[in-house]
């Protein structure tokens, strides 16, 4: 959990400050640009991996002839997926009356064919809990790619700044992960090993894809219905809000699930660390997104300076919007964990019509509705998402409500304090320097106070890693 915890708030950490480099050298329309894609190239990825790898860490008796099957589809897959949206380049274009999409999308989408060649080294460190290499792999390769990135937007070439920063990235960590790992791909391509993890990985594939395109259709119709400087903003929102809120998704599903994987026969053990982690991800996400949502003001125009100040609002709407998103990953997870990727695309499934309806419901009144819609579906995903592991685990919405409910408490004592300070401060980097670290102690403060369980985990953790250190 530390290794994977620093490579995703280390990688984060560097893409926030080279992404505050490249918004003041770039446009919104050109993030707006971007943003289009962004579906077309998530989709992508998840057809190329088609569940793959989740379904090698579930499989506890897995074999170098089942790595060698998926490695080959891998790429196979993603060259047949670099084909088709060569093709249809001119139609994405079209779609959005984009005139520029057409050479993007065929030059951003080399992404897939490169990414494909890492999925399994990354699989295999991941089942072998190697988190240090991965780390270290990530961390190298969006520091280069980040200044290859800027040097590209500083010599005036705008959106293409970010697709070569893109590319890069994906280039060096295959390079990296390729020479990190012990593993290489045999001439063996078995049908028994490919109908066996397909049976499981279809069904992720299945909802994977469902996820992704609920998740990114709020951009489809951004970027369809209003212009690209707006996609561009809420782009930047969704950025910030996806630093802290999928960052510690990540980190949760990342680990957890080959460790959750480890328990799946012994029920009150997995039940046990399935109930801790809830409380664990609610006591480091709620405060993290109400304190980015009271100080977004400041935060915006400091660090992109006026020009961006549309995204305030945008971004206060999100963090409350994505508050939940970990907890409710891991009610998702825990399906996975024992098997039942059958009930996992059965919710996504749910999910469709209360998303589309609302967004449908939401699209004539402005961007700033849409995000409102956004809260009101997160919201109720999560009800959605509680059902299975209630009548499975009887742990659903209730119990969850009751173990976090300390949390959520003294995540709204200290976004009252903070806001009750920023207040009476006139200058919007006193607000920012003084605000944040207010903010961490009063929290800190409050879960000392009440005797925070999870508070004392963090401390004896830590206090462990340093005494091996």
């Amino acid at each position: 959990m530390l290794w994977s915890a620093l490579e995703k708030f280390s990688v984060q950490g560097i893409q926030f400050i080279l992404g505050i480099a490249l918004a003041r050298l770039l446009l919104p329309s050109d993030y707006g640009l971007i943003g289009m894609l962004a579906i077309f190239i998530a989709i992508s990825q998840w057809f190329t991996d088609s569940g793959f790898s989740t379904a090698l860490i579930q499989k506890n008796n897995r074999t170098n002839v089942d790595f060698s099957t998926v490695f080959y589809f891998n790429v196979g897959v993603s060259v047949i997926i670099y084909i088709v949206l060569f093709t249809a380049a001119p139609l994405i274009s079209k779609f959005y009356n984009q005139a520029e999409l057409t050479l993007l999308t065929r030059v951003l989408s080399l992404n897939i064919i490169i990414s494909a060649f890492s999925i399994i080294q990354n699989t295999k460190l991941t089942i072998d809990l190697d988190f240090r290499s991965i780390a270290v792999s990530n961390f190298i390769a969006v520091v280069f790619s980040g200044v290859i990135g800027i040097l590209v937007a500083y010599s005036g070439r705008g959106v293409w700044s970010l697709v070569f920063q893109s590319i890069s990235r994906a280039v060096i960590l295959a390079i990296i992960l390729w020479s990190l790992s012990k593993w290489k791909p045999k001439l063996i391509f078995s049908r028994y090993s490919f109908r066996v993890l397909f049976k499981f990985g279809s069904r992720l594939l299945a909802a994977g894809m469902i996820a992704t395109v609920l998740r990114n259709i709020y951009s489809i119709m951004i970027g369809k219905f209003f212009t690209s400087a707006q996609l561009g903003y809420f782009t930047r929102a969704k950025d910030f809000t996806d630093l802290t809120s999928d960052t510690i998704t990540s980190i949760l599903s990342k680990v957890t699930f080959p460790v959750l994987a480890e328990l799946q026969d012994d029920n009150e053990r997995l039940v046990s660390a399935y109930r801790k982690l809830v409380r664990m991800s609610a006591f480091v996400i709620f405060p993290l997104m109400g304190l980015l949502a009271v100080i977004a003001d400041p935060f915006i125009r400091v660090l992109l300076t006026e020009k961006w100040i549309e995204v305030v609002p945008l971004l206060q709407l999100l963090c409350i919007a994505r508050v939940l998103t970990p907890v409710s990953t891991l009610n998702m997870n825990i399906l996975n964990v024992i098997g039942r990727s059958d009930l996992f695309l059965k919710i996504d499934v749910l999910k469709i019509p209360l998303i589309i309806g609302t967004l449908i419901i939401t699209i004539p009144f402005g961007v700033k509705a849409i995000v409102f819609g956004h809260i009101f579906s997160t919201f109720f995903s999560y009800l959605i998402n509680t059902y299975y592991p209630s009548k499975l685990f009887n742990y659903g919405f209730a119990a969850q409500m009751i173990d976090i409910g300390g949390v959520i408490l003294s995540t709204f004592i200290m976004i009252s304090a903070v806001y009750t300070l920023i207040h009476f401060l006139a200058y919007d980097i006193l607000k920012l320097t003084l605000g944040i670290p207010f903010g961490i102690i009063i929290y800190l403060l409050i879960a000392r106070l009440t005797r925070s369980q999870e508070l004392s985990e963090l401390t004896v953790s830590l206090k462990t890693i340093i005494r091996r250190k």
